[in-house]
């Protein structure tokens, strides 16, 4: 606890009205040591202390009897009374306690212990004890149990029913900790002035009318404190009217400070990046191919956006093999006929390169500068000068792209491909590299991983959306089978037909360690197996850790057809184009996820002829994963994987936001709350417009000073 000579004085000490926008160190109890421990769990301030929820309860609400605690189905409360202690030694040294309520006999047993602790536990005492029965060697026991020492089995059934929240923590910080620090915040919210009510009268009206709690406050209260009779699985998994009101409110206040960033970069100036005279027609001279509607349609969107002084903000969605990078190539072209510079990140060497091919063979017969840039290329030091006095080019690479050792000239556009495998931090870094004083880059981001609605509006409110719904002519639906590893011989033998017909394969190995090591050892092997089964069959190899120039060669080989099957790790998720190649085989597909496998899946299915992908899978398989690919087997829809994905993995896992650094959920989840999504995104605009001061307190409330919105 802190000394009284705390620069910063507790809540008790003060006695100063509280906010709960205040330091979490205002309270009693946290010193220094434990407010960074805390803000590992999210806990800086006051308010946080009351949005973090917990994650199951404890019933603390009857004595259970001994002969009734086997069938608890969890931890139970029970009174009883000591008959003997003593200390074994076995494997391990315990004290091991016998104890009875007069009708069955539970164990009691304490590995960690102290002479004192063995004292109280003479014959005759009563206990009451909280503990998770299971069996012994001796019959019921409970391991480490809590206990009280009580009067007699009268005064052990005197209790005071609760239904106990149980947090999460992390190390140093204990469930008492917690409880008491949560119950410090929640006296203060009797004071309107600490938790406001952040909504319009009328909008607290129509939550109450659909059985909601009239205030947040209320809401807090029941999921830490629930009353005796609550019924527990419905707070725990969100189907309690309190978890809706908080959810609601979290939703509009994530939906409000997306929307006030928003404003706040439209503020900005960007260049203006109009026709410059020679328009798009070289491009498409250069593709070999007429852009499909759909292709058109997005990039006179973009054109639009980029002829303005605001900066764009533009998402484009699109599935497998539609076209993007086509339509990120007519925005580059844009802006460097303008005399500006573009840069295009990628999230991995490989798919930088192959945006750097595409983009070199479309744009340099035009006179256009295009370099590439990425951790492991040697650095080419005319180059970063080029880019550094502004010539106008693309510059395609990694996230070195935003590293300190390069500096554009006149950086008018950036272009991030699968944007959520960036941190917002990363995105923020290169738009910021304007050089051109007062003015920042127009920014273009891509995904090949389609959406939901729902998703997409809650994730990406700051951006306006644009869908590339339609394929290039010629595509084939894939067919696509799951079969089982036992089968291994029949798939091998199916290459060898498949590439007697001048088809070329792709076969893909993963592993569920998350290892360039491992996993290329297991490639290896598979192109090792598949060389020896298939005789004349040209087989070659790529992964992870072969260098840049490696991988290049062999893919180039493929892509020339002087090699018939391609071994990959999944650094073959995007950005590989190869016609020619019908056949794809993922191993052990059970251990990938819907987004991946339909990313893999569009490597083939790009010529003329019908492609086939088959899921080889280890069995038994789990119930998840025989859903996930028989969503697969039935669909090749980009948007209808996505929704199956969202249901079967929520949506942190879906957006990446465990890797990225965007906002993430307290309460709400996208999957459970949709309908109060809709409601959130029907009301943010009214919110800004007509009550600024309650979206203010909401934005502060569910994103903080330190949030997501505040770091643009």
């Amino acid at each position: 606890m802190p000394s009284s000579s705390s620069v910063e004085p507790t809540a008790a000490r003060a006695g100063a009205r509280l906010r709960a926008a205040d330091s979490c160190r205002r309270l009693n109890g946290i010193g220094p040591k434990l407010a960074v421990r805390l803000a590992a769990l999210g806990i800086e301030r006051i308010g946080d202390v009351l949005l973090h929820r917990p994650s199951r309860y404890e019933d603390r609400t009857r004595i259970t009897p001994v002969c009734e605690l086997a069938t608890a189905g969890g931890p139970a409360l029970a009174v009883v009374r000591v008959d003997a202690a003593e200390v074994r030694h076995g494997r391990r040294r315990s004290l091991l306690v016998s104890a009875s309520d007069g009708q069955a006999r539970l164990w009691l047993r304490f590995f960690h212990f102290a002479p004192a602790q063995q004292a109280q536990m003479s014959p005759g005492t009563w206990l009451r004890v909280f503990g998770e029965p299971r069996p012994g060697v001796y019959g019921l026991e409970m391991v480490h149990p809590e206990y009280q020492i009580v009067a007699d089995q009268s005064a052990g059934h005197d209790i005071v029913a609760e239904l106990r929240a149980i947090y999460p923590t992390t190390s140093g910080v204990t469930q008492p900790r917690l409880r008491d620090l949560v119950g410090q915040a929640l006296t203060l919210l009797d004071d309107p002035d600490f938790w406001p009510s952040g909504l319009p009268a009328d909008v607290s009206a129509e939550l109450v009318a659909a059985g909601l709690p009239a205030r947040t406050g209320s809401a807090l209260e029941r999921i830490h404190r629930p009353p005796p009779d609550t019924d527990l699985a419905a707070l725990v998994e969100g189907r309690d009217p309190a978890v809706a009101r908080l959810a609601f409110e979290e939703l509009l206040g994530h939906q409000l400070g997306l929307r006030t960033r928003r404003r706040r970069i439209k503020t900005e100036l960007a260049p203006q990046l109009g026709d410059a005279g020679r328009g798009l027609a070289p491009l498409f001279e250069q593709l070999g191919f007429a852009p499909t509607g759909a292709q058109r349609r997005v990039i006179g969107e973009i054109l639009a956006d980029m002829a303005t002084s605001a900066p764009m903000l533009r998402l484009i969605q699109g599935d497998v093999g539609s076209g993007k990078t086509v339509v990120a190539a007519a925005a580059v072209l844009t802006a460097v006929e303008n005399g500006w510079q573009a840069a295009f990140m990628a999230p991995t060497e490989l798919l930088a390169e192959q945006h750097y091919a595409s983009l070199a063979r479309w744009l340099a017969p035009l006179g256009i500068n295009v370099w590439l840039i990425t951790g492991r290329r040697r650095r080419d030091d005319t180059e970063l000068a080029e880019i550094a006095a502004g010539a106008p080019g693309v510059a395609v690479g990694t996230h070195a792209l935003f590293q300190q050792a390069l500096s554009f000239g006149r950086l008018g556009l950036c272009v991030i491909d699968e944007q959520h495998r960036f941190g917002v931090d990363q995105r923020l870094a290169l738009r910021n590299k304007v050089s051109e004083r007062g003015l920042t880059a127009h920014q273009l981001i891509m995904t090949a991983t389609p959406i939901p609605r729902t998703l997409a509006m809650s994730a990406y409110a700051d951006l306006d959306t644009s869908i590339i719904d339609e394929l290039p002519p010629g595509r084939t639906p894939v067919v696509t089978v799951a079969v089982p590893n036992t089968r291994r011989d029949e798939v091998v033998a199916r290459i060898g037909r498949a590439v007697a017909e001048g088809r070329q394969v792709y076969w893909v190995c993963t592993l569920i360690e998350t290892s360039d090591k491992l996993e290329a050892q297991a490639a290896e092997a598979a192109a090792e197996a598949l060389s020896v089964a298939l005789d004349r069959v040209r087989v070659t190899l790529v992964h992870g850790r072969m260098k840049a120039a490696e991988k290049a060669r062999a893919m180039n080989a493929f892509k020339s057809g002087a090699i018939d099957v391609l071994v990959a790790t999944t650094v073959i998720e995007v950005g590989v184009d190869v016609p020619n190649a019908s056949l794809m085989i993922i191993e052990n597909a059970e251990r990938l996820g819907l987004a991946q496998l339909h990313q893999l899946r569009g490597r083939v299915g790009r010529g003329s002829v019908e492609s086939h992908c088959v899921l080889l899978y280890q069995p038994p398989l789990s119930d998840t994963a025989r859903r996930r690919l028989s969503v697969l087997r039935e669909t090749g829809d980009g948007f209808a994987i996505a929704r199956a994905d969202l249901e079967l993995r929520g949506p942190g896992e879906v957006l990446g936001t465990r890797q990225t650094g965007a906002a993430t959920f307290r309460i709400a989840d996208l999957v459970r709350d949709g309908a109060w999504v809709e409601r959130a995104l029907a009301l943010a605009d009214d919110l800004l417009a007509y009550h600024p001061r309650e979206a203010d307190i909401l934005i502060d409330r569910w994103a903080g000073a330190g949030g997501a919105y505040a770091r643009v």
